[in-house]
C-alpha cells in the first residue's frame, strides 16, 4: 500500500486534474507533464484517472496501491494508523 492519501490524490485530480496535479502528487512526473500538456488527455484520461481514485485502483510510481484516504502520524512523521 502506498503512503500518498487517496483523499490528497482524490482533491488534486479533481481541482487540478486537467493539469496533471494528482499524477504529480503520486510521483508519475512523465504523465502528469502529458495530461498538463493535452488537458488531461482530452478530459477522458482526467474521468478515467477519477474512477480509478474513487475505487481504489489508482497507483503510485513505485506500483503501490493508493488505498489510504487519511493517515495518522506522531510527532516524528511515523504513521501510526492508516485509514482504509
Amino acid at each position: 500500500m502506498s503512503d500518498k492519501s487517496r483523499l490528497v490524490t482524490l482533491l488534486l485530480g479533481s481541482y487540478l486534474g486537467m493539469f496533471g496535479g494528482h499524477r504529480f502528487y503520486v510521483g508519475k512526473i512523465g504523465t502528469g507533464i502529458i495530461w498538463l500538456l493535452t488537458f488531461g488527455l482530452f478530459t477522458i484520461g482526467w474521468l478515467v484517472d477519477t474512477i480509478l481514485i474513487i475505487t481504489g485502483n489508482f497507483y503510485d510510481k513505485d506500483g503501490k496501491q493508493i488505498l489510504a484516504w487519511t493517515r495518522t502520524c506522531d510527532m516524528e512523521g511515523k504513521v501510526l494508523h492508516y485509514t482504509v
